[in-house]
This record gives C-alpha cells, structure tokens and sequence, in this order.
C-alpha cells in the first residue's frame, strides 16, 4: 500500500468535485449553454469523436446554439449525433450551419434534471468518501510499520476528515446552486 500523501488525497477529492461541475454543467437549464453539447459523440473519418473536435459551437442568443461544423461532409453525421443524443434538441440545418433552439423546459423535465443533480452530487460524495477512507488505510499502515507514531495518525486523520468535510461541502454548493438554477426558471 502506498504511503500517506496528503497532497495526493487532496487532488483526488478536488478531481471528484471537479467532474461532478463538469456533470452539472452539461444539464440543461433553458438556457443556450456550448457545454450542452459537451458529450455528444459524432461518428466521423471512421471513428467515434466529440463533437469539440469537428465543429465549433457557440450561443449566438440565449435560447439558440449554433454548431459551425469545419467539413461540410460532415453535417449529416454532426446532426444525427446531436438528435440521437438524448437532449431534446431538435438541429435546424442550414447547408454550413446547424442552428439549434432551446425549447423551454416542462415543470416535469426541470424536477427530473434537479433530481440528476442530486444524483451526480451523491456519486461525487461517495468518491470523496472513498478517498478518505483510502487516506485512513494509509495512515493505519503506515502507523503499523512504526512509520509513524499514534499520535500522529490521529492528528492527519483529523486533517484528512477535515479536507473530506470541505470537499463534500464544496460538492454539495456546487449542486444546490444547479438545483435552483434549473427549478427557478
């Protein structure tokens, strides 16, 4: 087992709340957001890509996305990757352009996209639980090899207990505020 870094189990739970933003960002709130289409894969050149890597997309108007797609070859498959995609969108193509307009979200959809982020936000606090309770394996071990003394280990346990209440708090910020975004629209 490794030795205990605190410096390591820090990034570690930072990267859990990290990807848990990343998540929230891509959850649609009416408004045009270019992260919307973050996780959309096109199928070009014979392989799977995203969609960042064909095309560029930006938010002319708050409730309107374009997507410049670079080859023109390509804008049947971009359209076909962003209606199969699963977000409700429905592209208008243009022949250079696909325009893409936001419907407004049913009180339905805003409850279930408030639940996701719940979800997103509990997946992100058992990733920092498991950090922490690899951070207290490690001190455990390291304490049993005489590495360090009890004294010690308890005092990091604080620290790492700490750090994990500071990361879970940070979390869960992170999800109220997309929660109340997507419910007061």
């Amino acid at each position: 087992m490794a030795k205990y870094d605190k410096n390591d189990l820090e990034r570690r739970m930072k990267g859990a709340v990290d990807s848990l933003k990343s998540d929230l960002s891509g959850l649609r709130t009416g408004r045009a957001n270019t992260t919307l289409l973050d996780p959309v894969m096109v199928e070009a050149y014979g392989s799977h890509m995203p969609l960042s890597q064909c095309a560029t997309v930006s938010a002319p108007e708050p409730r309107m996305l374009t997507v410049q797609v670079w080859d023109k070859s390509n804008i049947g498959p971009v359209e076909k990757a962003i209606r199969s995609a699963g977000l409700g969108l429905n592209p208008i193509n243009d022949g250079n352009t696909l325009r893409l307009p936001i419907p407004d979200l049913t009180e339905e959809r805003r409850k279930e996209l408030a639940k996701l982020a719940g979800k997103y936000a509990e997946a992100a606090r058992i990733a920092i639980r498991n950090v922490r309770r690899d951070g207290m394996e490690m001190l455990k071990a390291d304490e049993n090899k005489k590495e360090i003394s009890e004294d010690d280990r308890k005092r990091s346990e604080t620290e790492v207990q700490k750090l994990t209440d500071e990361m879970i708090k940070a979390a869960d910020e992170a999800a109220t505020a997309k929660e109340k975004e997507i419910l007061t629209q």
